[in-house]
């Protein structure tokens, strides 16, 4: 029996691996590593160091190539105000300033007229209005933007109507008058509501957008046409300027 000399490893970690006594066979080298261990799971901190640098680089990447070339803000103060409701393409040459507004009567090719009329069947006429500033208001009950600006046309009338203001608010695009009627009663529209059920008035007028604005001096002369809702303030310039004895309406008048 070989004895193990002197200085010799017992536990198999030496350079020449030890021989089982009982056998006379060497025994395998036994060698014990600990496992090694990420910083996050199977990854060391430099493969995550790593990993976070291909993030970032991609993210700068992507903001690089969807960002604008320039600004897409409007310049300027957007106005808060709702666009009008459009109906129709927009007619080829509308009614202007300097226009003569038309009366309220269609003649149809077949030779018969028909004449708009209130709610309560009596005849409109611009002419019967003649010396009075004239707002001609074009909306439906079921227009959005029209019902923002309800209440801008019954406050602007009731406070210009005793210094010649006029207010006709002609609805287009209903089913029947019962239900502009219905509209007028329960916002307490105290100005002239006409409902033009076959559409003649809103061509004549070539109008578009709801709602439209015309705004009608004491001569029969449009003096402005706004295609959009009005608000208190700029409802009360534009009355003023078609009132009587105002600056507008010294104006000459069209052929």
């Amino acid at each position: 029996m070989t004895e193990p000399t002197e200085g010799a490893p017992l536990d198999g970690q030496g350079a020449d691996a030890p021989v089982d006594p009982a056998e006379g066979v060497e025994r395998p080298t036994f060698r014990h590593a600990p496992p090694r261990h990420g910083v996050i799971g199977p990854f060391g901190a430099r493969q995550l160091a790593l990993g976070l640098v291909v993030v970032v680089i991609a993210v700068v990447l992507l903001l690089a190539v969807t960002a604008p070339l320039g600004s897409t803000d409007a310049i300027g103060v957007r106005s808060p105000q709702a666009t009008p409701f459009l109906i129709g393409p927009a007619p080829v040459q509308g009614l202007r300033p300097g226009d003569r507004a038309p009366e309220f009567t269609v003649t149809h090719p077949d030779g018969t007229t028909a004449q708009l009329t209130d709610l309560e069947g009596r005849p409109v006429s611009l002419a019967a209005l003649r010396g009075k500033g004239i707002w001609v208001n074009f909306w439906a009950s079921w227009c959005p933007p029209c019902q923002q600006e309800t209440p801008v046309l019954r406050d602007t009338y009731s406070m210009y109507k005793d210094q010649g203001l006029e207010v006709i608010g002609i609805s287009v695009q209903e089913t029947n008058e019962a239900d502009v009627a219905a509209y007028a009663a329960k916002y307490s529209l105290g100005y002239t509501v006409a409902a033009d059920l076959t559409g003649d008035i809103l061509h004549l007028y070539r109008v578009n957008a709801l709602p439209t604005s015309f705004f009608i001096g004491p001569d029969g002369i449009i003096r402005d046409v706004v295609l959009a809702p009005l608000d208190d303030d700029s409802a009360a310039a534009e009355v003023q300027a078609i009132l009587p004895g105002g600056a507008a309406s010294a104006s000459p008048s069209a052929p």
